[in-house]
């Protein structure tokens, strides 16, 4: 049984993660990526607890409207510096963060639901 969201096709569907890295839309990502509806890029964070709002600028300038970051966080949940959740919030962006894995999760079914949704993934090691 195909359990896989319905997505348009023209979407980033998370498809897989583990081994240090990413499967959406059938191509293989290693390291941290960040997910938008329409694009996958490379990330240059490694750990959470470094994150500045300079690492979510590609958040903040993309085309796509995003209203929901989810930041997967690697094998746990992480807390973010309130002053950066204000930040991220002043662009219009609200930020989740959790495991990896549920951000995947989360991702695909606020994807599938048509939500203006991107995830920042640090893949579990």
């Amino acid at each position: 049984m195909d359990i896989t969201p319905p997505v348009a096709a023209d979407r980033q569907l998370i498809q897989g993660y583990g081994d240090g890295g990413f499967r959406v839309s059938g191509t293989r990502h290693l390291g941290p990526v960040l997910v938008l509806p329409r694009q996958t890029m490379a990330w240059s964070v490694h750990a959470i607890n470094t994150l500045t709002a300079d690492d979510l600028a590609p958040i903040r300038d993309a085309e796509e409207t995003v209203g929901v970051l989810l930041l997967g966080c690697g094998a746990g949940g992480a807390l973010i510096d309130p002053a950066l959740r204000a930040e991220v919030r002043e662009w219009g962006v609200v930020i989740e963060a959790m495991g990896t894995g549920a951000a995947c999760r989360t991702y695909n079914v606020l994807l599938s639901e048509d939500r203006d949704v991107a995830a920042a993934l640090i893949p579990i090691e």
